[in-house]
């Protein structure tokens, strides 16, 4: 449908085209008013008995059939009622009953585009939006679209938000992808093997029960205790195996790309430039084979995951393209026998790394984490020193991220701490000045008017989600 000329953010008048969600939408959302009952039941379950013990069957069937149609009107009416349009400048996303609700989202503040795929829209043929938007810590969504409508959508966002003109950027299409990094099953299923967390779960689930029966002989205590251990040791294990199954990492213009699931599929995008943390995680039984982890903090990303398992020389190459000019220190130097006193023996997991482009601490002895934090990325720099740290002459280095997070170079030598807390000061100052712009490749308009990009990958003619400046990502409106 085509909706009346709308002003957009800079005043001009336009006709937006308004679309509507994929029309197996409304029997997701049916499922809110059965979702509220289910919810009450498990909330209060021996109400819940006592009322079912009391209705007939007339009663229940009657029940049934007033709960369907209302459950089908309810999903029917979010579906009609809810919109979406591509402006000249935005993403306008319309929504609510009585109440509505819009998203204004400025779209050269858009920093990345995943497309999800869970089970049961896989077989229905479509998918889900999510946008990761600068300011904002909430992904806006788009749920559901006929696949290939959300890989067109996401394709468009995605070159408007480079820059590209609206009447061009249907034909510049989804960037090209080259594979960095595949996981191989087996590899992933055995590196879930040899992690601890998996054998601490599992053993709790198995002692803990028995322990309770022994000591209550109550069955309700038991199911109340062992069946939240025994999910907590299948999502560290099974959970993780399907939800990693098949980890894709590949480079495009847009930044790197992630593929993974068994069941639910996931195409998932890490934002350039908005990294601010990469984590090199390395579990005591996975050094026999040389395996890491690579974990991310990306500023208003939910994004955490870059390589499950891998070797360390491709992890490490796969690092060096999220951090471009970043190389993971070789060795690190401890901290003085002094601080043993400290912390006795676990002391010998910390250590510290400062090279030209980035901070390196490291801290654990039995599975080991190495963070790495680029100079640009340091938003502050302190230093703590306790009594027992002052006695034995040691302090505490604390760099934050613009992801609100803090990487620690714990119980370095004092004077070297004092020396470290001016010399970063001056290294971020200066990393900052001569960063990369939070794009890849920015494009730019040359003399004929067509689209160029600069940097790396000149002459692809696509650009980044990224947008800089300050403000917010998304403007909402509402009004009864």
């Amino acid at each position: 449908m085509t909706a009346p000329g709308v002003e957009d953010a800079v005043g001009e008048k336009e006709p937006v085209a308004e679309r509507r969600l994929h029309p197996v939408t409304p029997l997701r959302r049916a499922w809110a008013p059965v979702a509220v009952v289910i919810g009450w039941a498990v909330h209060d379950p021996d109400q819940a008995q006592r009322q079912l013990t009391r209705l007939t069957a007339t009663t229940l069937l009657i029940a049934v059939a007033v709960l369907v149609p209302v459950a089908a009107l309810y999903g029917f009416m979010t579906w009609w009622f809810t919109h979406f349009s591509v402006t000249q400048s935005e993403l306008r996303i319309r929504t609510g009953l009585l109440f509505r609700r819009t998203a204004h989202i400025r779209l050269e503040r858009i920093q990345a585009v995943d497309v999800t795929r869970p089970l049961l829209a896989r077989v229905a043929g479509v998918a889900k939006l999510k946008l990761d938007v600068i300011g904002t810590d909430k992904k806006d969504e788009l749920a559901f679209l006929g696949e290939r409508e959300a890989r067109a959508l996401r394709a468009e966002l995605l070159a408007r938000a480079a820059g590209f003109a609206p009447e061009t950027a249907h034909e510049v299409g989804e960037a090209p992808a080259r594979v960095l990094l595949r996981t191989p099953p087996l590899d992933l299923a055995v590196s879930v093997v040899l992690t601890g967390a998996t054998w601490g779960s599992l053993l709790a689930a198995l002692v803990v029960p028995p322990l309770l029966w022994l000591a209550t002989h109550s069955v309700w205590t038991v199911l109340a205790t062992g069946v939240p251990l025994l999910g907590a040791a299948g999502a560290s294990s099974v959970g993780r195996f399907v939800g990693e199954y098949d980890w894709t990492v590949g480079e495009s213009p847009d930044g790197l790309r992630i593929d993974h699931g068994l069941l639910d599929r996931s195409h998932e995008t890490v934002p350039p430039g908005r990294v601010q943390t990469v984590r090199i995680v390395e579990p005591l039984l996975w050094r026999r084979r040389g395996w890491v982890r690579v974990e991310l903090d990306v500023a208003g990303s939910s994004n955490s995951v870059l390589v499950p398992v891998a070797p360390r020389a491709l992890a490490e190459s796969v690092v060096a393209r999220v951090l471009p000019g970043v190389t993971v220190p070789a060795a690190v130097s401890r901290p003085p026998k002094r601080a043993g006193w400290c912390m006795p023996l676990w002391w010998r997991g910390h250590g510290l790394a400062v090279t030209d482009t980035v901070f390196a601490a490291r801290h654990g002895l039995l599975s080991r984490n190495l963070a790495l934090v680029p100079h640009a990325k340091v938003q502050s720099v302190r230093l703590a020193q306790g009594p027992w740290e002052r006695l034995w002459r040691v302090a505490d280095l604390h760099v934050d991220t613009g992801a609100n997070k803090t990487v620690t170079a714990r119980l370095r030598d004092a004077r070297e701490a004092a020396e470290l807390l001016r010399a970063q000061a001056e290294r971020s100052r200066t990393g900052r000045r001569d960063a990369r712009p939070d794009r890849w490749m920015a494009p730019r308009a040359d003399a004929g008017g067509a689209a160029a990009v600069d940097g790396a990958g000149a002459g692809t003619g696509r650009g980044t989600g990224t947008g800089s400046g300050s403000g917010t990502g998304a403007q909402e409106s509402r009004r009864p």
